[in-house]
């Protein structure tokens, strides 16, 4: 399990003086690429490769509040990974300053050619990035029905 630690600032908080789950979001985010980071998947690969990260959906579970001035630690593992390296899902954990687990986050996402704007399976050369990367004790193989799980379909507004 990989695991990045925070300060929670001022400006991540929201109006009941508690971490936003906006804060959330980017806390998840930034150590998802800290990780990558960390392991040489950086933005010089991605350049080089013409790739970026796509979000699908993501889904928080909050279990207990965090407050100002206190830290939070954010874990991170791989919940599933398609053959291809095309898709991917993350699970991730945020804990308070006494390790307690005080909201939990899923999030699905793919690649995406920058040229293309289409999905695109991860290159070989670089897949170890993510296949490496620990994984839940859940982990399994995703295909394109996984994608679809929840059935969300663009309904488009009639003018």
């Amino acid at each position: 399990m990989y695991i990045k630690e925070f300060e929670v600032r001022w400006n991540d908080l929201d109006a009941n003086r508690h971490l936003a789950n906006s804060a959330y979001i980017n806390f998840a985010a930034h150590t998802r690429m800290a990780y990558l980071i960390a392991n040489g998947f950086n933005q010089k690969v991605l350049a080089k490769h013409n790739i970026g990260p796509v979000v699908f959906f993501e889904h928080i579970y909050y279990f207990k509040e965090v407050f100002g001035d206190q830290p939070v630690q954010v874990s991170l593992e791989l919940e599933g990974l398609s053959e291809d390296g095309k898709f991917f899902e993350f699970v991730q954990n945020f804990y308070n300053f006494k390790g307690r687990n005080v909201a939990h986050y899923e999030m699905m996402g793919g690649w995406i050619c920058l040229k293309t704007r289409k999905l695109i399976a991860l290159p070989d050369e670089i897949s170890s990035f993510i296949t490496d990367a620990p994984k839940s004790k859940n982990f399994k193989v995703l295909t394109k029905e996984d994608t679809r799980k929840f059935m969300k379909m663009p309904v488009d507004l009639v003018l």
